[in-house]
């Protein structure tokens, strides 16, 4: 069996998992590759290909010109860029992975207090031999909007909690008991967009949340706001959000997810300077790797045992 392990930045994937134990030739690609001819030209004789999260798409024109493979293994347990329909057409079998959610919640929280404390420019500052050059912003009294108030924005809210933070939420099926267990007061989209010191986005994309804050949402949001993103790039218009970022339509924008990824070196984002950036490193840990790589030998082996596990069907 030949495994392709794709998009391993750090280079770490056969030092957290007993790949050995699969006996099979495995090769890790270390960048990304984002031609899809020579995507297929690196993937031709591979039985089977582990795929970290969304880095690399698998829509139907490229399943179809794998005709070796047979098992595609994503981490995570859930993937928007594989089209599962065809590969279901193409006998290529799909599974997925564990996940720990409490590391992105972490650089949720981490970027809020980097933009509120002007990190990037203090950090800059002290490199330079500089001493005290901004002024921050406290967080206590303040309201904190949490768009979709699952496991991942349950759990920032509350932090923002312990920070003596007002929290208010909504998503499109919230209810008010819904957010009520969690200490958490469910407002329409309307209130949430205008009352939000601090707007963070924990939803799912989908066709109903692609491009759901666009121009006029962030026309309706506070000019001293932050906008937090750490689920997916497209559910933020970006073009609407450049704007609204050099118009001084809200205060700033902190991000680790973007429309493109890797984000361009010479991307219009990189340039502003209230816009704090991460490189979608919000499940980028030890802990949530080990997970990812253990399950997918597992995964693996399972498969070759006739008697695959973690399937994905939808």
């Amino acid at each position: 069996m030949r495994i392709a392990i794709l998009d391993d930045y750090q280079n770490v994937a056969l030092e957290l998992a007993d790949w050995a134990s699969l006996n099979a030739d495995i090769q890790v690609f270390t960048e990304h590759i984002a031609d899809h001819d020579e995507l297929v030209r690196r993937l031709a004789g591979f039985d089977v290909v582990v795929a970290m999260r969304e880095r690399t798409p698998f829509p139907a024109s490229l399943l179809a010109r794998l005709p070796d493979l047979r098992l595609l293994v994503t981490t995570g347990q859930r993937n928007a860029a594989i089209d599962l329909d065809a590969a279901r057409e193409h006998d290529v079998v799909v599974c997925g992975t564990g996940y720990l959610p409490h590391p992105t919640v972490e650089l949720t929280w981490a970027l809020i207090l980097a933009a509120h404390r002007r990190l990037p420019v203090e950090l800059a500052a002290m490199r330079d031999g500089g001493w005290q050059t901004t002024l921050g912003t406290s967080l206590r009294g303040a309201t904190l909007g949490v768009f979709g108030l699952g496991r991942l924005g349950s759990q920032v809210a509350r932090v923002g909690q312990a920070f003596g933070m007002r929290t208010v939420a909504w998503s499109r099926n919230l209810t008010a008991q819904r957010a009520a267990e969690h200490d958490v007061t469910a407002v329409s989209k309307d209130e949430l967009l205008a009352t939000s010191d601090v707007l963070t986005v924990h939803l799912v994309l989908s066709d109903r949340t692609r491009g759901l804050l666009g121009a006029a949402e962030l026309a309706a949001m506070k000019d001293t706001a932050l906008l937090v993103n750490t689920s997916r790039g497209p559910i933020v218009d970006t073009a609407a959000l450049i704007d609204a970022l050099r118009g001084g339509i809200i205060g700033a924008a902190a991000l680790d997810v973007y429309d493109e990824e890797p984000l361009p070196a010479d991307h219009p984002l990189r340039t502003l300077p209230n816009a704090v950036l991460t490189p979608h490193i919000g499940f980028v840990t030890r802990d949530v790797y080990e997970v990812f790589y253990r399950d997918a030998v597992a995964d693996i082996a399972a498969f070759q045992a006739g008697a695959p596990v973690r399937v994905l069907t939808s």
